[in-house]
């Protein structure tokens, strides 16, 4: 498997916005809940989380549009100004931290299958998932699913965010 050592590069329909991610990410889901559903306007949403220091800007700049979520916090998602695709998001809890990468975004899209289907309860009787990947109902904790390298970048970004701020 790919380590994403060379990068994952991806941008807008239009291209005026290139990204690239400069790893690979802590985790991909593959989102069945009906908001994202309604979001997207599909079956389910296909999001590679990783650290928003490790995603450059390469062309153009995004426009952030605040969103409901479920969850009652908000999510901000970054679209290109012209075409509004949606490259990635951040959700109101976990601020600029995390993004949520749109994986169909990507130039090789490919390369990122899910690791987990989340919120499975809620999707499409005719989507058939994959054997062997790990699924939920609901969430799940992340110590059943991430590897162990993403486990502990996680807990990097946790103590980032404990920690006094000069």
């Amino acid at each position: 498997m790919n380590d994403g050592s060379s990068g994952y590069e991806g941008g807008c329909t239009c291209r005026a916005v290139r990204y690239r991610m400069t790893s690979r990410p802590l985790v991909v889901h593959c989102c069945h809940c009906r908001w994202c559903q309604r979001e997207t306007g599909t079956a389910f949403a296909l999001n590679a989380l990783i650290e928003s220091d490790r995603v450059e800007l390469l062309a153009g700049e995004v426009d952030v549009v605040d969103t409901p979520s479920a969850s009652g916090k908000g999510q901000r998602i970054a679209r290109c100004p012209h075409c509004r695709v949606a490259v990635w998001s951040n959700y109101g809890d976990g601020g600029d931290i995390v993004r949520f990468v749109r994986v169909g975004t990507l130039d090789e899209p490919d390369r990122l299958p899910p690791d987990v289907h989340i919120y499975t309860a809620t999707k499409h009787p005719w989507v058939v998932l994959p054997p062997g990947t790990p699924e939920a109902s609901e969430y799940y904790r992340a110590t059943d699913v991430w590897r162990q390298d993403s486990l502990e970048r996680r807990a990097a970004l946790l103590e980032r965010t404990r920690r006094p701020q000069a």
